[in-house]
């Protein structure tokens, strides 16, 4: 078995699938956006940061959103380790035709500002059940 440093993707724990868990994030209010993707961030209570993501069909096609969700993971994939640990992030693609280089220097700059505006980890509650 790959240790999990090694990997390159993300695992269904490292993952936000249920809607549950995406409102939740969504409640905790803290946000940044720029025009093209917003980022929705909440503490976990974990020692990893799991990600969701929303793309919806103005963002295109089938084809289009499906290549644009797997920009957004594999940004996040590399940019985690210079992340704080610990919370939850959905990113919303708001426009298509993104490319990697856009999308890993918005995210570079869009998760911190988002982390920086979430309140602290004992104020936002006790952390959502970790999937199986």
């Amino acid at each position: 078995m790959t240790p999990a440093s090694e990997r390159r993707t993300l695992g269904r724990h490292e993952r936000l699938l249920k809607t549950s868990q995406f409102r939740a994030v969504y409640g905790g209010r803290a946000r940044a956006a720029d025009g093209r993707l917003a980022v929705y961030v909440r503490p976990n209570g974990l020692d990893l940061a799991r990600l969701g993501l929303s793309v919806g069909r103005r963002c295109g096609g089938a084809v289009e959103r499906n290549r644009i969700k797997r920009l957004l993971r594999e940004a996040f994939r590399l940019g985690r380790s210079k992340w704080p640990r610990g919370y939850d992030v959905v990113v919303v693609a708001l426009e298509s035709r993104y490319s990697f280089e856009e999308v890993v220097r918005r995210l570079g700059g869009l998760v911190p500002a988002a982390i920086r505006r979430c309140p602290s980890a004992t104020a936002a509650g006790p952390a959502p059940e970790r999937t199986a």
